[in-house]
């Protein structure tokens, strides 16, 4: 019975979420149901309490200076006319064919850079924007164009990566983030390569159809005329985003590890400097980037109060929206038939121990709606029994970390993920609308890819 309220709660997740009906409500709705259909009706509340507020809390407390900050930098972007120039700038320089590969190249030069997927939704969006709506594509295709650049190759294939998803697996494998770096690189040109295909297939077939940006909401309008007579030279409208990059950079991988910082951990005994580094460095680029704009374009800004006070409320629904969908993996995973699901897939061993792994990574993906949970979840579980069979049966275990980072990142975006629903919230848009696209470039090719280094791994071992 907890299996199939498992079963039966997320297919309703899923389906109700797609219909476009707010996660907010649904993910506190949904884990009741499955506690209630698995027989723990006793315990219904103090698991809503505990189980599911403590992770939603939890998500809160680490993430929400991060989505506010995101929101703020992108909204300056777009309010101080950076993004308008941007994108006049790119059409000028490469047309109006090019926008697509433009808006995931955006993407993927960030994320490569260590920028957060939901930073680079934030920042990247505005310039989507006004680049789909200068070209007349449908701003149906950015969600999928913004997925393409941020949830997929930068996110689990290229090595040295410094995405959590590629740091999971060294524990346990013994690795290092640049993991079998060729197979790595196939997947990601694979991802990349059929993915702006598809989509520019898809700008095509509209354009056909008489099919343009489409009608959009007025204030929306009215915001993009305001920017439009706030222009600026391209050159300064792309410092902040090289500062973006550039400071996250220099923090992460040169004055944090420099400095000794083991007082902190004397003062504060739940923080370590070492895991908390990466978001420090990462909220220090962003606030200072947002300085940058503010300071910068002190005598152009329109309404800045405005433009801050809309940058900081546009954070709360995203963040909101994701820590829900963490709340109820929570309270998903502490129910008896997780663990049977979990000890089932995890067991299953089609007689290639890289299959099974891409199994559990992906079912687990799928359920937590979650590449680095799942991860967690399989690795913690049997990460030495993946490696004892990896070594028995001469594979690489550079080749098992990057299968785990390829499967992890298939069925993670499924409609009731966390970060689908941030995307499509900061895009102003439904599932509906876009999600079938978006799963066309972050499952079904990212398990094209995964079933390519599975096949060349197997066939010419790690490389």
């Amino acid at each position: 019975m907890s299996i199939l309220a498992i079963v039966i709660s997320l297919l309703l997740l899923m389906f109700l979420a797609y219909r476009g009906i707010s996660v907010l409500l649904l993910a506190p709705l949904m884990a009741c149901l499955a506690v209630l259909l698995s027989g723990d009706a006793a315990f219904l509340l103090p698991i809503y309490t505990d189980t599911f507020m403590r992770a939603l809390g939890n998500y809160v407390i680490q993430f929400f200076p991060l989505f506010l900050l995101g929101a703020l930098f992108g909204q300056l972007m777009a309010d101080s006319g950076a993004a308008q120039s941007i994108a006049n700038g790119i059409v000028k320089k490469l047309g109006t064919h090019h926008v697509v590969l433009t808006v995931v190249m955006a993407c993927a030069v960030l994320t490569y850079g260590g920028v957060s997927l939901f930073v680079v939704a934030f920042a990247i969006y505005p310039i989507s924007r006004e680049l789909f709506r200068s070209a007349n594509v449908p701003k149906r295709l950015i969600p999928a164009s913004i997925a393409l650049g941020s949830f997929t190759f930068t996110m689990t294939a290229l090595p040295g990566t410094p995405s959590i998803q590629n740091a999971i697996p060294i524990p346990y494998y013994e690795t290092n983030s640049f993991a079998a770096p060729g197979l790595g690189i196939i997947a990601g040109l694979i991802m990349l390569g059929l993915g702006t295909f598809y989509l520019q297939s898809r700008v095509k077939k509209a354009a056909s159809n008489g099919e343009g940006y489409g009608q959009h909401t007025e204030r929306e309008a009215v915001a993009n005329e305001e920017q439009a007579t706030t222009s600026l030279p391209l050159w300064l409208a792309l410092i902040p985003i090289i500062m973006v990059i550039g400071l996250n950079a220099l923090f992460t991988y040169g004055v944090f590890p420099a400095l000794d910082l083991s007082f902190i951990s004397d003062e504060f005994e739940n923080v370590s400097p070492s895991g908390q580094s990466g978001l420090w460095a990462i909220l220090i680029a962003l606030l200072s980037a947002s300085a940058w704009l503010v300071i910068t374009r002190w005598k152009h800004w329109l309404d800045l109060k405005e433009s801050v006070n809309k940058g900081c409320l546009g954070s709360l629904l995203p963040i909101f929206n994701t820590a829900s969908e963490v709340g109820y993996g929570a309270v998903i995973a502490s129910l008896a038939g997780f663990a049977l699901i979990r000890d089932a897939v995890l067991t299953a061993s089609p007689g290639n121990p890289l299959i099974s792994e891409a199994m559990a990574m992906s079912v687990l993906a799928g359920i937590t709606g979650s590449s680095s949970g799942g991860l967690s979840i399989a690795l913690e579980t049997l990460g030495s029994e993946y490696l004892a069979m990896a070594q028995q049966a001469g594979i690489s275990p550079e080749l098992m970390h990057r299968v785990a980072t390829l499967a992890a990142g298939g069925m993670d975006t499924l409609p009731h993920s966390g970060a689908v629903i941030t995307l499509l919230a900061i895009c102003g848009l439904t599932h509906r609308q876009s999600y079938g696209n978006v799963a066309m470039v972050t499952i079904a090719l990212p398990i094209i890819a995964l079933i390519s280094v599975i096949t060349l791994g197997t066939l010419f071992g790690s490389f």
